[in-house]
């Protein structure tokens, strides 16, 4: 606010001697009317008639003061935004202003801003933070969000900001440590990143609580940028990997291991950027969440209709449906078997029991009225990359049933965030070929070791991110 001393004019004795000059020159010209005026045959009444008008004026004008001297004053020129009731903002609260205010650097709020995420960590004493606040307010940047992340030394401080377009992210960077901050960490945020961090994980818990299948993905946009591994106890030949880790879990530095609920481990690495004890608390809380719950799995399922006139069911699968899978198995041709897995046709039902785990993936079933399964869908994670697989029976081949599975599964990646999808198949493999062209999306062709991998670059929309590149910077 601004005090009563600084809207105190100064007292000069200029002032003083002006307005003295002011008076005798107006007694002077009043004196000289009265005697030319007086003089007249009707200089009375011309006299009297001015004095009552000079009176009369007078009382009006003090009425008209007194009437309207209480009016709210305008509201000043500042950085804050309308209705605040105008001043100064302290120093180190931030350079947050309304649309056209000027700032702090003379940037107006009119100016394109982007957002970034920034992570340093700061010494754990009185003003480190006030000092990077500081900092930052100097640049114009806004704080948006701000989580706090208490190490042992230390106090590792997450930001989310609002930075003027032109400001470089080593300009930022350099201005942060210079406040105190190390090992930054910065990288272009979008609107999502906007939710609060509470509502972000409740949210994440709810879509958990709903399918074991989101217990990865929750993961992942909980700790950012990362790769998730789910590593089974049992091979998929049946034997034991020697995946462990301590019901509590392990965290060291850029990896931590979490007990899967379902068998094995959950492995999550990140790399440059440890993990703190408060993420580690945050990912252990889902694991539990999911542990308590069990398994579990949407049962919702759509009715399509085949060119022919018969109709199929889409809905998702898991390991209940292990014995209706084991039958499309037997009743698949050796070829059919053989473009599907690529290896010997006798240990596909080892494979089985993997793919229907929801901790591996999503999978979809297409059943007949009569409930029998004659198509299945796979979406795969596999670390950063994702997966996708289609086996379709004989007798059920070239009637639109592998693209309707295709487009479903590719819609359930960019749902997850996933920006491309790879299928592994073989060039005499058709089917597939053109499942993956009907998708329209750009695709990427490689051969490895005579088999053939094609990769679909979904579109931003299609990912649920916006179209700007993402720029990351580490110091």
């Amino acid at each position: 606010m601004t005090s009563t001393k600084s809207t105190r004019r100064p007292h000069h004795w200029r002032r003083d001697l002006i307005e003295l000059a002011a008076l005798f020159t107006a007694v002077a010209v009043a004196d000289a009317i009265a005697h030319l005026i007086g003089h007249q045959p009707d200089g009375p009444f011309l006299l009297m008639a001015s004095a009552v008008v000079l009176v009369a004026t007078a009382a009006f004008h003090t009425w008209w003061a007194r009437r309207h001297g209480h009016a709210p004053p305008p509201e000043p020129p500042g950085p804050g935004p309308a209705g605040s009731g105008g001043g100064e903002a302290p120093a180190g609260a931030g350079a947050r202003s309304g649309a056209g205010s000027e700032r702090a650097d003379g940037l107006t709020g009119a100016e394109e801003t982007v957002l970034w995420r920034l992570r340093t960590t700061v010494h754990d004493a009185p003003g480190s933070l006030a000092a990077l606040c500081l900092a930052l307010s100097g640049l114009g940047v806004d704080i948006l969000t701000l989580q706090t992340h208490p190490l042992a030394q230390g106090t590792v401080d997450e930001f989310l900001l609002r930075a003027p377009a032109p400001l470089p992210a080593q300009e930022l960077s350099r201005e942060v440590a210079a406040a105190g901050g190390t090992s930054t960490w910065i990288e272009r945020a979008d609107a999502h990143d906007l939710v609060d961090t509470p509502a972000r994980v409740l949210s994440l818990a709810t879509r958990t609580a709903l399918d074991s299948a989101e217990l990865p993905l929750s993961l992942r946009q909980l700790l950012g940028r990362c790769t998730i591994h789910s590593l089974p106890a049992v091979s998929v030949t049946g034997r034991e990997t020697g995946q462990s880790a301590p019901v509590e879990g392990v965290l060291e530095g850029t990896v931590m291991r979490l007990r899967d609920p379902s068998g094995g481990v959950i492995s999550v690495e990140r790399p440059y950027l440890p993990f703190t004890p408060t993420e580690f608390a945050r990912a252990r809380a889902l694991v539990e969440l999911d542990a308590r719950l069990g398994p579990r799995m949407p049962r919702g399922a759509d009715v399509l209709t085949l060119p022919e006139g018969g109709e199929i069911t889409v809905r998702r699968a898991d390991r209940g449906d292990l014995a209706a899978a084991r039958a499309l198995h037997d009743r698949c041709s050796q070829r059919t078997l053989g473009l599907r897995y690529h290896g010997p046709v006798k240990d596909a039902d080892r494979y089985l029991d993997h793919l229907l785990n929801p901790r591996f993936g999503r999978t979809l079933a297409v059943r007949t009225a009569s409930g029998k399964v004659v198509a299945l869908g796979h979406l795969l994670w596999d670390g950063d990359e994702t997966e996708v697989a289609l086996l379709v029976e004989d007798e059920w081949q070239r009637r639109g049933i592998g693209s309707e599975l295709l487009a479903r599964l590719v819609a359930m990646a960019g749902e997850a965030g996933c920006d491309s999808v790879y299928a592994v198949t073989q060039s005499r493999n058709t089917g597939m070929v053109a499942a993956m062209r009907a998708l329209e999306l750009p695709l990427d062709y490689q051969i490895e070791e005579g088999t053939l991998v094609i990769t679909a670059r979904l579109t931003p929309e299609q990912a649920g991110r916006p179209s700007a590149p993402a720029e990351r910077t580490r110091h």
